[in-house]
């Protein structure tokens, strides 16, 4: 098949997401709400949601580790699919680094008929700032460890918080959910027609490779949301 037929992907993201996942009133309004806040339009998509929430039943998760909440979209996903899934007690922790789209998550979250707190929890905070305290909550039996960690943040760190996934996991078994490593394979140089490594750039690939903790592959992606991809490994 051509490459050329790569131009169709809207049209065929149209097409699927009308019959396999029609919209709801709360993901519709997390949207509507988020952009009328000022929030950038830089969600998952409606396909990548219910990947996500298919992933989290497939996985049997109860407790997920999100990094980038951003208007709460993926964490209503991830908070639907806990509950769907029977699962008592499961939980949703994502961490915003901003209070105003903080607020607006939890906003939507609500709305969406999610348990604020108790069913979601939003963390405000730098990403490598909170991960270390949800470390010590977890060892000193505050918090228990994560079953599905996602990874949606600044991409420079997503080595950083790839590694503290893996920490702050339950164990064998555990997921860990990278976004957008395509694109920062191409755009910071480590590959493609113009790869010239940027100095500094800590390749998340490379070091997925060598963690022996992990068994990880990278599925390239594309869509509505162009050309993409993302990692994603369990935990050994």
């Amino acid at each position: 098949m051509s490459i050329s037929n790569v131009k169709h992907a809207p049209a065929v993201d149209a097409h699927t997401e009308k019959h396999l996942i029609p919209p709801t009133p709360a993901l519709t309004h997390a949207y509507d709400n988020s952009t009328a806040n000022g929030i950038p339009m830089i969600a998952v998509s409606p396909s990548q949601g219910k990947f996500l929430s298919l992933l989290t039943t497939m996985s049997g998760a109860r407790n997920v580790l999100e990094l980038g909440t951003l208007g709460g979209y993926s964490s209503i996903w991830f908070a639907q699919a806990l509950k769907a899934n029977g699962s008592g007690g499961g939980k949703v922790t994502s961490i915003e680094i901003d209070s105003a789209r903080r607020d607006v998550s939890i906003a939507n979250l609500e709305h969406a008929g999610v348990k604020v707190p108790e069913e979601a929890e939003v963390v405000l905070g730098a990403g490598l700032d909170v991960l270390p305290r949800l470390g010590q909550e977890i060892e000193a039996g505050k918090r228990v460890g994560f079953d599905f960690v996602f990874v949606d943040a600044d991409w420079e760190n997503q080595w950083h918080y790839f590694d503290w996934g893996v920490k702050l996991c339950k164990g064998k078994g555990s997921v860990i959910y990278v976004d957008n490593v395509v694109r920062r394979l191409l755009e910071s140089g480590i590959v493609g027609p113009a790869a010239k490594r940027e100095e500094g750039v800590v390749d998340l690939v490379e070091n997925v490779g060598v963690d022996g903790r992990v068994d990880a592959v990278v599925v390239q992606t594309v869509g509505a949301k162009d050309y993409d991809g993302f990692l994603m490994a369990v935990v050994k």
